[in-house]
């Protein structure tokens, strides 16, 4: 099964900037099955654990983490880049491997106590997700883990996302 989503995934050479090589996942989602391939293999890794929200990052979680909600039955928070979300929010800066960033979040998307699954197509750095647990942190969240589709395990950033819960990958570079 990983053989075939692995297959429609394509490398991009100097995307976004020059010397990244860019996992578009694009083609994987551009066909049904392989699509329904990776929400179910989300879906089969937690459907059995307590989620109140599954917590998605711009913009290509929001592509898995919307279906996976719906099928588990769950709430979606939306992390998003400045300006994006209409009410008062958190914020929190991090660093990509090419440059820096940050993320908001309303205040209200997560209440304390909740239990939330982060969930976004690649982990690299970690630094973007690692701003993502420090938001459902501030909101007092609990966070069950931080799920990929793929991981970059040369970036290391399974290192830093531990610390708050545990990391799953489906895919490994």
């Amino acid at each position: 099964m990983y053989d075939e989503i692995e297959q429609r995934i394509r490398d991009v050479k100097d995307f976004p900037t020059k010397g990244i090589v860019f996992k578009d996942i694009t083609p994987a989602l551009g066909d049904g099955k392989t699509f329904a391939e990776i929400i179910n293999l989300f879906y089969e890794r937690f459907k059995n654990v307590k989620i109140d929200k599954v917590a998605v990052v711009e913009a290509r979680g929001f592509l898995l983490g919307a279906p996976l909600a719906h099928k588990l039955g769950c709430g979606l928070v939306l992390l998003r880049k400045p300006g994006k979300l209409p009410y008062e929010s958190y914020k929190e800066s991090y660093d990509l491997e090419y440059g820096s960033a940050m993320l908001e979040m309303h205040v209200d998307a997560v209440k304390k106590g909740e239990w939330v699954l982060l969930i976004d197509d690649v982990i690299a750095t970690g630094g973007t997700m690692e701003a993502a647990c420090k938001l459902v942190q501030k909101a007092g969240g609990e966070i069950v883990a931080s799920a990929f589709l793929i991981e970059l395990t040369f970036c290391k950033g399974r290192d830093i996302l531990e610390k708050y819960a545990p990391v799953e990958t489906f895919i490994k570079y």
